[in-house]
């Protein structure tokens, strides 16, 4: 019985070992018929896109506070409303500045006529110099009062000091309102300041790389994914380093004709940096072992063998190489995880520009 039992496994195990060596020799012979992609690097101009988050600001955004205290009698604007420069905007109720104005030009009145009067006494050698100069600092003093009531009286009318968007109304008509009290914040979205940070590598890039001209036509993505329709110009950078993010800010200015963008909005700023006769390959022609790239390039004798590469730029769906290949080096293109090393294929040969032509690639 136990010789029959062991007869039994024993046939048992030989049928699978057969059936595994048979579905090994069926594997190999399906990969040695399979015809796998191939490319090559290939040269050419391309764009490295940088993008910064941003904050968005106007050019001039202010507030505007009540200069005096009283009652505000009238309100000329809206909310959002477009106001050009020197428009009424608010009126604080102005009769006392204007009753205190009347007592200025009064009291001014009768300091000039002490003055004149004194004036003719010294010219009659009745008075002493000194008393004709004391009426006249009299009279002086009495013109600066007048000249204060009229600005204190002016402060009652408030205008806009330049074109601009109104923001939100903090005060209502008829507020009692307080010396310095905000009735609301003003813009002036003719142009609009974009503020991002930059690395300190890269900012290092753009002053030794002369790269500072490319400043000159920088692009903002919106909120909405949409880039606006204006380019930018990067015209200052902040003097010192943030030592807690190792950034520093830079500032570009963008026309805003249409003044579709308001104070405080966020987006992405875009600076392309062109990449002059750069080796680039598929991204998907690459693969990772221990955080270094590598490709299988395939030999004359169209064994593959890995080869480590290193790259200097990594756009989308594609690398820019640095060290490791050659434009006349064959790289496979698809299926490296089917393969394994030094082993023979057989392959199709695909142009590397038809290879990048179905990438989305931001290349010239």
């Amino acid at each position: 019985m136990k010789k029959r039992i062991l007869f039994i496994m024993s046939l048992c195990a030989l049928v699978l070992y057969t059936s595994c060596e048979s579905e090994k020799h069926e594997n190999e012979h399906e990969l040695a018929e399979t015809k796998f992609q191939v490319t090559s690097p290939v040269r050419k101009d391309t764009l490295q896109s940088l993008n910064y988050v941003c904050q968005i600001r106007s050019i001039r955004n202010i507030e505007l506070r009540a200069l005096e205290e009283g009652y505000l009698e009238e309100i000329y604007v809206d909310e959002g409303q477009f106001v050009k420069k020197g428009q009424k905007m608010f009126k604080i109720m102005p009769m006392l500045y204007e009753a205190e104005l009347k007592k200025a030009e009064a009291e001014a009145q009768v300091a000039e006529i002490e003055y004149r009067n004194a004036k003719s006494l010294a010219d009659q050698n009745v008075i002493s110099q000194n008393e004709l100069a004391l009426a006249e600092a009299h009279f002086n003093k009495a013109k600066a009062e007048v000249a204060l009531a009229e600005a204190h009286l002016g402060f009652t009318l408030i205008k806009a000091p330049f074109d601009g968007i109104l923001n939100r109304l903090e005060a209502r008509e008829g507020s009692l309102l307080e010396e310095g009290e905000l009735l609301t914040s003003f813009s002036d979205n003719s142009k609009m300041w974009v503020y991002f940070n930059v690395p300190e590598a890269e900012y290092l890039d753009f002053q030794t790389n002369a790269k500072k001209g490319d400043m000159n036509n920088v692009h903002l993505l919106m909120a909405n994914g949409k880039l606006f329709s204006e380019n930018g110009v990067v015209e200052t950078i902040e003097g010192e380093f943030n030592n807690e993010t190792g950034n520093i800010a830079f500032r570009a200015t963008f026309p805003n004709p249409d003044r579709l963008l308001r104070h405080g909005e966020t987006g992405n700023v875009l600076i392309d940096i062109p990449l002059e006769n750069a080796l680039i390959i598929p991204q998907k022609a690459t693969f990772e072992v221990l955080d270094k790239k590598y490709v299988y390039v395939v030999g004359e004798d169209n064994i593959i063998r890995s080869r480590e590469i290193k790259i200097e730029e990594e756009l989308p769906h594609i690398y820019v190489i640095s060290e490791g290949l050659e434009e006349n080096d064959k790289i496979l293109l698809e299926g490296l995880r089917l393969v394994r090393e030094n082993q023979e294929i057989s392959y199709d040969f695909l142009p590397p520009t038809t290879v990048m032509s179905g990438l989305d690639l931001y290349a010239e």
